[in-house]
């Protein structure tokens, strides 16, 4: 039912709400240059090291830049930067700052900023890691020259600066940079395009930002991704969090808030049908759906077992209790590697025939004793309760034991990462999506990493997709990273780290007033109000 402006859109902006909305950001609401989004969530935590959340993540490309970024084809780019050069059959590595590059507190930005930056990056994020491993020596021999001397070649090294995918790697301040990668940073001195307003943040309610003067675009290019000049064409933004979607649809459709950045799927016929409002996909990654099986316990700590439940699974029962029949809005037949990135293929995917005889017959042969499968389910976002919901019923058509445990999804983090028997308040599976960044390639995708105890909750242990990891990130051939990448899918399916259940397309909604949003994670530089 379609539900209009008044009240509730009021309500849910926080209209005679103390501190949400102020006089004098309802006269600035008015100007042509104010952007208004509904975000995907709150921003409960600022610091982009200390969260993998995608909220936090979208915070970060707005008060900082990135040494590299990504254009439309996953490529780095230089961005911060001037330059990026080689020598020494790749083991050095000569980065070259742009000039006038200032950080909000109009400190100038230095090389010695952006080491200790890749250093305290490097020690949360797994990408980056690895390049540290590689790395010799990081040094700033001059203030506009970041050298990297490595052990031996990683052609990567502008990738794992550049990529999307949390954490990302941005620069901030030396001292700032200096604070123990495991302690939040809460002061947001960037040298992005945007300011974060500190002082006007109200918890689960409204965030802004302004545009910061002193930013200087790269010269050239154009916007792609999270690459070319990140030119900012609106003097404010204000993020309105609105958990409930009929009021976050009705307040798009009255013009209280100018973008959706993710609407949910049952209401997108409404918005399609609405008048002055626009429908794209604008990130052609989507969000891949996942269930995730714990290797330490019984039962799913049998390689057969797990490829057993793989093979019945109907990816379509999924991707429709997510999205609805509608298959515009989703895709089944997904891999272990995002549809339209560079290393998705048809590699192993006969191993899931949606045959639920054939999977109770391959538990028998399997060994399978009764065992109790703990499912963590989560209460309080709907996709990830669709898809648990559906997990259920599967395991029962199978004849497999289940204890069906329904908690909030933060409950469900806490729980996951215990690695007691099931039974002993430990868990079998539970379901969750990523976005289809990362799961672009082996580098970033944490799911499909099998180094046991140091794996994500789940803890696959596969020496097979381990080495072929390491090959893929030894190289820059993109044909032969295609045929690793089709390798590592293949075995895959023969260890099932987890069970791709397909992607969701990722719609956005906006007035048509609206123009230049860009493709890809939601950025607010190249958007302007017409």
């Amino acid at each position: 039912m379609r539900m209009t402006g008044g009240g509730i859109a009021r309500r849910a902006l926080g209209l005679g709400t103390a501190g949400l909305l102020a006089a004098p950001r309802l006269a600035a609401a008015q100007a042509p240059r104010v952007l208004k989004v509904i975000p995907r969530g709150d921003l409960p935590v600022l610091d982009p090291l200390w969260t993998t959340a995608y909220q936090t993540r979208d915070h970060a490309y707005l008060v900082f830049d990135t040494l590299f970024g990504l254009d439309a084809a996953f490529r780095p780019q230089p961005q911060m930067l001037a330059s990026a050069t080689t020598e020494e059959e790749g083991r050095l590595w000569t980065l070259r700052l742009r000039p006038g590059l200032r950080f909000h507190d109009n400190e100038p930005v230095l090389a010695r900023d952006c080491v200790a930056s890749i250093r305290r990056w490097a020690a949360r994020d797994a990408f980056g890691q690895t390049l540290m491993a590689a790395t010799e020596e990081l040094s700033a021999p001059d203030d506009a020259t970041i050298g990297f001397r490595l052990r031996q070649p990683f052609p990567m090294l502008p990738y794992a600066l550049g990529k999307a995918s949390p954490n990302i790697c941005v620069i901030m301040p030396e001292r700032l940079a200096r604070t123990d990668p495991f302690t939040r940073v809460n002061e947001m001195v960037g040298s992005g395009p945007f300011r974060f307003l500190a002082s006007e943040q109200v918890p689960g309610a409204f965030i802004a930002y302004s545009r910061f003067e002193g930013y200087v675009p790269r010269e050239g290019g154009t916007p792609e991704w999270t690459s070319g000049p990140k030119r900012v064409e609106i003097d404010r933004l204000e993020m309105h969090v609105i958990p409930d979607s009929g009021t976050a649809a009705a307040a798009l459709q009255s013009g209280e808030v100018d973008w959706w950045a993710w609407p949910e799927a049952d209401l997108l016929p409404v918005l399609r049908r609405a008048r002055g409002i626009e429908l794209r996909e604008a990130d052609p990654m989507g969000l891949i759906g996942t269930l995730r099986l714990n290797h330490l316990a019984p039962p799913f700590d049998k390689p057969a077992i797990r490829r057993a439940v793989l093979g019945a699974v109907s990816q379509a029962d999924f991707m429709a209790a997510v999205a609805g029949t509608d298959r515009a809005y989703w895709r089944d037949g997904v891999g272990f590697f995002a549809p339209a990135s560079p290393l998705a293929s048809t590699a192993g995917m006969d191993a899931m025939t949606g045959d639920i005889e054939a999977g109770r017959r391959a538990l028998r042969e399997a060994g399978y004793a009764g065992e109790p499968v703990v499912l963590l389910g989560s209460s309080n976002i709907a996709i990830l309760k669709a898809v648990s919901d559906v997990a259920a019923d599967l395991f029962r058509r199978l004849g497999l034991n289940v204890d069906y445990q329904v908690m909030d999804w933060g409950t469900v983090v806490q729980r996951r990462v215990r690695k007691e028997p099931p039974g002993q308040g430990g868990w079998s599976a539970f379901g969750t999506f990523w976005s289809g960044l990362d799961h672009l390639d082996p580098a970033v995708h944490a799911f499909l990493r099998g180094n046991g105890a140091q794996a994500a909750p789940g803890w696959p242990d596969s020496s097979r997709i381990e080495a072929l990891r390491t090959e893929w990130l030894a190289t820059a051939d993109p044909a032969a990273q295609a045929r690793m990448g089709e390798a590592i899918q293949r075995q895959a399916f023969e260890d099932v780290p987890y069970i791709p259940l397909g992607q969701q397309r990722s719609i956005t909604a906006y007035r048509r007033n609206v123009s230049g949003i860009l493709d890809g994670v939601p950025v607010y530089w190249n958007v302007r109000r017409i």
